[in-house]
């Protein structure tokens, strides 16, 4: 297999030696980098995991309603396998339990610290920006006919995937997202390696792995399926019928390695498990379709909270505005740029030509995942952005390097330097959102790009040393540009605290609420079961940051958290009980099955987390989920299986069970508060 885009006639011959008898790209997989390339590439990696695990504990527990769930992992081998919110099995989370399973063996081998349940999160983003690498070095080395550059390509690859900011922020943080673009990643080197390798065995792996993406996101995980399979139809060295067949059977190991958990828990009768949190009906299918799917582009989502524009007005341009640019923005322009001129460059490359299925494969994740987060009327948070970054970052390196390397010809070299441009002229736009955020870095970026692009254009390079010096400077001078301005984020990102249910990277931007516009103009908030706080709000607020987890940036208007997340009426913050309450709860804790419940899986996940006791999330995340019945409840409190009942502030959305309410008022009309600690305890007992 050769490819055919064009290189510049200068480096034809000494790119020539570097090829295979009859013409054959170099064997990736047998070739052993040079030293110097391995020590690169330990660098990336090294200084991926400084930035990753730097400051990593300021966050406490990070979204603790993942945090409460690893703990009740790792105390019950059932709340493990299904995912639940406490060991005594109540409700699950409202997601498959993938990214679960990690942290819940990390806290069970090293114990309940927030470091056991990030440090996971952090070695995934190393291991993406790996990936990253290797499948662009993969890419590359064919087309450029040499490895130096190829390696070059992947280290820039990876440095992209590991300094956008969200992805900064994801890997730092235990929401599933983290493993999700880990999985995805895999699977497109997986993708890639079946197409040069012709081996049927690695599409069989992707297909593994997608299933397991399923497993920690659900439908999230195929939107990068068009991209990975139109690149095996389209690249794959096997006849036409073969490579559907190859695709079937890859899509028959999606379902084989998402499915069998979905069985299980379709026929493991409902009263032998734990509810399916975010679901009405206790069923993950319906979760898997509705809440977690078309609800998330429709907006249909019943029980959950921000309908109407509450998740802010879908568009062609959403990801480039104030709530989500900073995230991602920063090198999107540039790489659809790049990915156009690759495709022109090889129009006339061969059928399996690598560095088209790659594009392929970057490109048509970025176009899919961007316009379904445009448009998506759901569910939508700046931090689901990570999804784009493994897309952006292949893009970015391979278009890159192949430009670079045939900058003497008008094609390669003008989109460059219009990407480059691009890149600045973004640059300057996001960093311009925070006017006193280093307030000089917009411009020297700027300039330096705009510098970059015009010695692209005007061939003024001398001949000799100085000429190789005024190219390597300008290189230099571009990759400065496309990276500062992320790389001054994600520093930021990594100095501050996050904690919450939604968070975002960078620091806070002119025009951000938070992306729950409106949330404070519906909905039924309120106190739970009298009030929330007898003595001392604070102290039984849902929405406090939690422990270690204060959040430098500040709060936006309306109450809820900014930057750094937060909560909003128990929603979205964990509790912070006092030392009474916990030690309350640790009484006799032995005598019953749940030490307490609370409406509110955020709510009862600061409990659980502080007391190391199971706590029932009454309504599951949101409030609005029928687990338990009013008359479940009372049969527990009967049987004497639950101590105390918490009330609280919670903001619940308007459709939905109302079970939970009817709990609150039957609590409230039956039982009289004590105030511990400034919160609202009932003694069921």
């Amino acid at each position: 297999m050769t490819n055919t885009i064009p290189r510049s006639p200068a480096k034809e011959t000494r790119n020539r030696r570097q090829q295979s008898p009859a013409g054959k790209p170099p064997n990736l997989r047998q070739s052993r980098p040079p030293l110097r390339s391995r020590l690169e590439l330990a660098a990336l990696l090294l200084g991926t995991t400084v930035l990753y695990l730097w400051n990593l504990g300021a966050s406490g527990w990070a979204n603790a309603f993942y945090s409460a769930a690893a703990q009740a992992g790792s105390r019950d081998w059932t709340a493990w396998f299904f995912g639940s919110s406490d060991s005594a099995n109540a409700i699950t989370v409202d997601k498959p339990p993938a990214a679960l399973w990690i942290t819940g063996l990390s806290v069970r081998l090293f114990g309940l610290n927030p470091w056991s349940i990030l440090v996971p999160q952090a070695l995934m983003g190393v291991a993406t920006a790996w990936l990253v690498y290797l499948a662009v070095r993969r890419a590359a080395g064919p087309a450029a006919g040499n490895d130096r550059l190829a390696h070059l390509g992947g280290l820039l690859a990876g440095a992209v995937m590991a300094l956008t900011p969200v992805a900064t922020l994801m890997f730092r943080f235990n929401n599933p997202d983290a493993l999700l673009v880990l999985l995805m990643t895999a699977a497109a080197y997986s993708v890639l390696r079946s197409i040069q390798d012709a081996r049927f065995r690695w599409l069989l792996f992707a297909g593994v792995l997608l299933g397991l993406g399923f497993l920690t996101k659900q439908l999230q995980v195929l939107l990068v399926v068009p991209g990975l399979a139109a690149a095996y139809l389209l690249a794959a060295p096997v006849r036409p019928g073969k490579r559907l067949l190859h695709l079937a059977g890859a899509a028959g190991a999606l379902l084989v390695s998402a499915g069998w958990w979905l069985a299980a828990v379709e026929l493991i009768p409902a009263e032998s498990r734990p509810y399916i949190g975010g679901s009405q009906t206790n069923s993950i299918l319906e979760l898997t379709l509705g809440y977690n799917g078309l609800g998330r582009l429709n907006g249909n989502e019943t029980g959950s909270v921000g309908g109407g524009n509450g998740w802010g007005t879908p568009g062609l341009l959403r990801l480039f505005n104030s709530e989500f640019g900073g995230q991602i923005a920063w090198l999107l322009p540039s790489v659809l740029i790049l990915a156009a001129a690759l495709v022109w460059l090889g129009r006339r490359a061969p059928r399996t030509d690598a560095v088209r299925a790659s594009v392929v494969i970057w490109g048509l994740w970025v176009l899919v995942t961007g316009l379904t987060f445009s448009f998506m009327a759901g569910i939508i948070h700046p931090y689901y952005m990570v999804a784009l970054a493994p897309g952006i970052a292949g893009l970015a390196g391979l278009g890159g390097v192949l430009l670079w390397q045939r900058r003497s010809m008008p094609p390669a070299v003008v989109p460059l330097a219009a990407a480059v441009a691009a890149a600045g002229a973004m640059a300057f736009q996001l960093l311009g959102r925070s006017p006193a955020y280093v307030p000089w870095l917009r411009w020297a970026v700027l300039i330096a790009a705009l510098l970059a692009a015009v010695v692209l254009l005007v061939p003024l390079a001398p001949a000799g040393l100085l000429g190789r010096a005024l190219q390597r400077t300008t290189a230099a001078a571009a990759v400065a540009a496309v990276l500062a301005g992320p790389l001054a984020y994600s520093l930021t990102t990594a100095a501050t605290a996050h904690s919450g249910a939604i968070v975002s990277a960078g620091p806070s931007t002119t025009g951000v609420r938070g992306n729950l516009r409106g949330l404070g103009n519906f909905g039924r908030q309120g106190s739970i079961a009298g009030p929330g706080a007898l003595a001392n709000p604070g102290a039984a607020n849902p929405g406090a940051a939690n422990p270690g987890a204060a959040n430098s940036a500040g709060r936006a208007p309306g109450g809820f958290a900014g930057r750094g997340g937060g909560g909003m009426g128990g929603l979205l913050g964990a509790s912070t009980p006092s030392d009474g309450l916990v030690t309350a709860l640790q009484t006799d804790a032995a005598s019953y099955t749940w030490a307490a419940a609370v409406v509110g899986s955020n709510n009862a996940a600061g409990y659980q987390l502080a007391a190391e006791l199971p706590v029932m999330a009454v309504g599951g995340f949101n409030g609005t989920d029928p687990a338990p019945t009013l008359e479940k409840f009372q049969q527990l409190v009967a049987d004497g299986r639950i101590h105390y009942f918490i009330g609280g502030s919670m903001m619940q959305g308007e459709t939905g069970s109302d079970a939970a309410a009817r709990i609150s008022d039957w609590v409230a009309a039956n039982f009289q508060p004590e105030s511990i600690g400034g919160a609202a305890v009932y003694d069921l007992s």
